[in-house]
């Protein structure tokens, strides 16, 4: 039997070229580092942007300045990084420090001065270069659990200051305070039939492959039997030292008959890459179990900076009297490898087409502009929405559309229009279109203009016209109207919204606007009295919260508190 390459290119994987300082840059904790994430980590939508630090399961450690410089900017919000500060430092780089639970010093007095002129908990503000210096060691926050946190961790990263792509901490010596002699984890390897006339081991589905682990820790997969053009996936995740985290793993390479066929590495990326997410995992798969496997192979090509997609884009042509050898080689950063050999050979395989097969009226392909009208909806997608071409599945029912499902990975926003000339117009601002699959429901920010109502939104699934007329709900929680408060730190509030959702909440103070710190995943805002809005004696309080169809609820009441110690 002779040996083909007919499909193979003759290169190497060249990845890291960059040089980054190795001993510039300190912590940003004075506790031994473990990690709870680790870069490019495969998280919701996104590539995770950095590193994660345990921080003891508790909130309030010091956190330093990792370099001498200058804050860039301060950013709260009630999402992302929560409470997040970023150093821009002399030799190029700019270091991130989220999640964190409170400022320190000048920069704590210069965001509370910017949280009162805006009026807002949330801010993102740039301060002048050099207006507030800090030197490699500073305290510059508190650790914490703010923004979109799962629990008390610090959320570091990397970026060039000129282009601000994200690198991987990594890469500036913390491998070496992360201590890690684990090899990456096979939960798991996948063969795709990808052509029509393709098939795998007699399926034209994607099959699980049955591995064999060998003495050194690699493993042998069942021999492939296939025809046409395939590729293959893996489940795969890292460990370190001293913690059960379930990290990404930096770098997978695969190789054919021994030469480098296609592969990526977790070295650099830029924000606007990180939805690519969704092309690079198997996202049906993904909605359907929570597995995420990682496609070795790009059908349709996109443009993510860590992939090296060799001649083929990663997909193997079987054909007759050829014998491939295809391997998989995945290591962590510190050098762990663990590999994956996978045997192919041709086999003629009798395939059965249903041409009929997943098809509807509404061919999609990705790259054009479509625009879909049923009854009173109109659907427009504009080009580049999607990541490949596909049927859409596009109908209206009862007054709600039924747009593809969530097994559709989308790539940016499209436009839905409802039009009801039932609606009275004193309705209309508190009519809403609304996300409604399964159970739940969820607002989607929406415009009328007439009898027409419109949203924009990365949403699928079904969707229809909604109505709130019903107000939030506020709830005090640690104290009576009337009562002393000398020996309290906080005056505290549940807010909700069972329909559209918070849209603004405010806080009066005998008269003046107070700052209210807001944790979504507890409905909870808390003021500090260490600010010193507070009067000596009587204080008259009002809390205004609005949802995001203009509802309102007002709650006033008054407390007493002594200033005097």
């Amino acid at each position: 039997m002779r040996i083909s390459f007919f499909f193979l290119f003759i290169s190497t994987f060249v990845f890291s070229q960059a040089q980054y300082p190795k001993d510039y840059f300190r912590s940003p904790l004075d506790i031994p580092l473990l990690t709870s994430g680790s870069f490019g980590e495969l998280r919701s939508n996104h590539f995770h942007a950095g590193l994660d630090f345990k921080t003891q399961q508790k909130e309030g450690l010091n956190v330093y300045a990792a370099g001498d410089g200058y804050v860039s900017r301060i950013k709260v919000s009630t999402w992302g990084y929560g409470r997040a500060i970023y150093i821009t430092h002399p030799n190029g780089y700019t270091t991130l420090y989220g999640h964190l639970s409170k400022y320190a010093g000048a920069i704590n007095d210069y965001a509370k001065k910017k949280h009162y002129e805006a009026k807002s908990f949330e801010i993102d503000v740039f301060p002048e270069p050099g207006a507030i210096k800090v030197k490699k060691g500073d305290v510059i926050a508190l650790s914490g659990n703010s923004g979109g946190s799962g629990g008390p961790h610090l959320h570091f990263e990397f970026r060039d200051s000129k282009t601000e792509r994200i690198i991987n901490p990594m890469e500036f010596g913390f491998d070496v305070l992360v201590k890690d002699t684990k090899m990456p984890v096979v939960a798991g390897v996948m063969a795709y039939p990808i052509s029509d006339s393709a098939s795998v081991n007699n399926s034209q589905k994607p099959i699980l492959l049955q591995l064999s682990q060998q003495k050194d820790g690699s493993y042998i997969a069942e021999k492939v039997n296939a025809q046409g053009k395939i590729g293959f996936g893996i489940n795969t995740y890292d460990l370190a030292d001293f913690t059960t985290n379930r990290n990404g793993t930096y770098s997978v390479k695969t190789s054919v008959n021994g030469t480098p066929f296609f592969g990526y590495q977790f070295e650099s990326f830029g924000f606007d890459e990180s939805h690519y997410i969704n092309a690079l995992i198997d996202y049906p798969r993904f909605k359907k179990t929570g597995q995420r496997y990682q496609k070795l192979f790009m059908k349709s090509p996109y443009d993510l900076t860590i992939i090296q997609p060799g001649k083929s884009n990663g997909i193997i042509t079987v054909l007759p009297n050829v014998t491939t050898n295809y391997k998989i080689e995945l290591s962590d950063f510190n050098g762990n490898k663990r590999d994956v050999t996978i045997p192919i050979a041709f086999e003629k395989q009798e395939v059965v087409v249903n041409p009929d097969a997943g098809k509807t009226p509404y061919f999609l392909k990705a790259k054009n502009d479509y625009n879909y009208k049923k009854d009173n909806v109109t659907v427009f997608i504009p080009a580049n929405t999607f990541y490949e071409d596909f049927y859409l599945n596009f109908d209206v029912r009862g007054n709600a559309l039924f747009l593809a499902d969530e097994e559709v990975p989308i790539r940016s926003n499209l436009n839905i229009s409802f039009e009801d000339a039932s609606i009275a117009e004193a309705d209309k601002p508190k009519t809403y279109i609304a996300t409604a699959n399964g159970n739940s429901s969820r607002y989607n920010a929406t415009t009328f203009k007439g009898n027409v109502f419109s949203t924009w939104t990365k949403g699928l699934g079904r969707f229809m016209l909604a109505k709130d007329t019903v107000a939030p709900r506020i709830t005090n929680l640690n104290f009576a109207e009337g009562k002393w408060l000398t020996k309290q730190n906080t005056i505290q509030f549940d807010i909700s919204d069972g329909q559209s959702g918070i849209g603004s909440y405010n806080a009066y103070m005998n008269g003046k606007w107070i700052l209210l710190e807001y944790d979504y995943k507890t409905r909870r805002v808390v003021h500090y009295f260490d600010e010193a809005i507070v009067a000596e004696g009587k204080n008259d309080l009002k809390i205004v919260v609005t949802d995001n169809v203009g509802n309102s609820t007002t709650f006033e009441t008054n407390f007493f508190r002594s200033q005097l110690k």
